[in-house]
């Protein structure tokens, strides 16, 4: 019996490697695709995969789920950062002047002075690379700035309110992103010193939103 056994086992276990090494060829092929998609994939679709999940994702923090604008150009977010900074710094100033008043007060003050220092910021990078910057909102809060001046009392700081939540999510998002993307050094001085002043913008205006409900 024991003669027998032992020659059968040996071709068992020939059998054996002979189909783990297959095995190892296939999972070397497809690890060998995956690594190739990966490095085919844009930019900012990796920085989007680092992103914080949603879900787990402390207060300020960019959400990978929420509204961004991903730019193919240091010039195009630079573009986008001045609108940026327009939006809630012309926000604000409406906010101030429909009488706004305790925390809403304070964080229209903030925008404003928070926003109009990250313009200056931007604007002497800007300069030193031949970009000219928007000095108003973009189409999208034009449109809406007079719908939101109609409003007044509570109506209005809620929607201003709520309204900083969209701005500075899509800020962070977009920030987070161009941070990993460019590879300009200058760009990403002024990303790692102004996203968390804008994490912080979010964060209170998150608060502000859950005090309501």
């Amino acid at each position: 019996m024991k003669r027998f056994f032992l020659p059968l086992s040996a071709a068992v276990l020939v059998s054996l490697a002979s189909c783990g090494d297959n095995n190892h060829s296939a999972d070397t092929a497809g690890n060998t695709a995956t690594d190739s998609t990966m490095t085919d994939m844009p930019a900012h679709d990796s920085a989007a995969m680092n992103m914080p999940d949603a879900a787990t994702a402390a207060p300020g923090t960019p959400d990978p789920n929420g509204p961004t604008a991903p730019h193919a150009t240091d010039e195009e977010f630079m573009k986008s950062a001045a609108h940026s900074d327009q939006n809630e710094i012309q926000q604000s100033k409406m906010a101030l002047a429909k009488g706004v008043t305790g925390m809403v007060k304070e964080h229209a003050e903030k925008m404003i002075a928070d926003h109009t220092k990250s313009t200056n910021d931007l604007k002497a990078i800007a300069t030193k690379k031949g970009v000219t910057l928007p000095t108003d909102m973009d189409a999208e809060h034009k449109a809406m700035a007079p719908e939101i001046e109609k409003l007044s009392g509570k109506a209005f700081e809620d929607k201003y309110m709520a309204q900083m939540v969209t701005d500075h999510q899509k800020t962070a998002n977009t920030m987070a992103a161009h941070e990993k993307m460019t590879q300009d050094a200058d760009l990403k001085g002024f990303i790692s010193k102004t996203l968390p002043v804008v994490q912080q913008h979010l964060a209170n205006s998150q608060k502000h939103s859950d005090m309501k409900m």
